[in-house]
């Protein structure tokens, strides 16, 4: 590891890849953190995200990095449904690991913001999953994907799904049945068609009545936007530990 000492780290399911990985703080708070790697959905590993650790559990908080099936051989919504079993795991074992299972949080970069923003939005899980409806108490997706399709942006279907049908499924912002708070970020430098689809999304979780904020990290590129999400009292560590605080 770059930083800091080893994780502990547990498996939610039978694949190499439904695993994930527990940095607690020295002296925690009771907010927990878990977030998923980016990737096109077809690449990473729950390894991606553990720069992040030092900065976040600097400020009291448990931070969790969870893997989960990639595509072209699994198909949404494996992945999805592999992220609902590692919030599950962390909700039944929050107390062994230091954390409340009242106030988990859940972000992610790219597509990992897309697969926690489709879990925060969406209500047709839950109950499958064994845990209460509003155990998302915040999201904070990175450079997240909000819609695809037509619409969206992007150039061409992503290869975790099926058919234009999937497409609707799998888009948080056509999805919008609960509301948890939401910080959305991005970078100044990222896609452009990202910039746009967070600034709608923001917009239409608004109009559902969401407690939303979002930042736009300066001089961030795509990639970028993650790294500064790890940066021991940067820019949005600071504001993300202060929002989750405030909430």
């Amino acid at each position: 590891l770059p930083h800091g000492d080893a994780p502990d780290e547990y498996d939610y399911g039978a694949d190499p890849y439904q695993s994930l990985a527990v940095f607690k703080p020295a002296e925690a708070n009771g907010s927990a953190l878990i977030m998923w790697h980016g990737g096109g959905w077809t690449n990473g590993y729950k390894e991606w995200m553990y720069f992040m650790a030092p900065a976040v559990t600097a400020t009291g908080i448990t931070f969790i990095s969870a893997g989960y099936r990639l595509a072209p051989q699994h198909v949404f919504p494996a992945g999805f449904l592999d992220c609902a079993h590692a919030l599950t795991w962390v909700y039944e074992h929050a107390a062994s690991i230091g954390a409340d299972p009242s106030r988990l949080y859940l972000g992610g970069h790219s597509a990992g913001g897309h697969y926690s923003s489709l879990l925060a939005v969406s209500s047709d899980w839950q109950a499958q999953a064994g845990v209460p409806t509003d155990v998302v108490k915040g999201c904070l997706p990175i450079s997240g994907v909000y819609e695809f399709g037509g619409a969206s942006g992007l150039s061409m279907r992503p290869r975790f799904l099926r058919d234009a049908e999937s497409e609707t499924q799998a888009s948080p912002i056509a999805n919008i049945d609960r509301v948890p708070p939401f910080l959305i970020t991005y970078g100044s430098d990222d896609f452009p068609h990202l910039r746009a689809q967070a600034q709608a999304m923001e917009k239409e979780l608004k109009r559902h009545g969401g407690d939303v904020d979002s930042i736009e990290l300066a001089h961030c590129d795509h990639l970028g936007a993650s790294y500064a999400a790890g940066e021991t009292g940067g820019t949005w560590i600071a504001a993300a530990a202060a929002w989750i605080k405030a909430r």
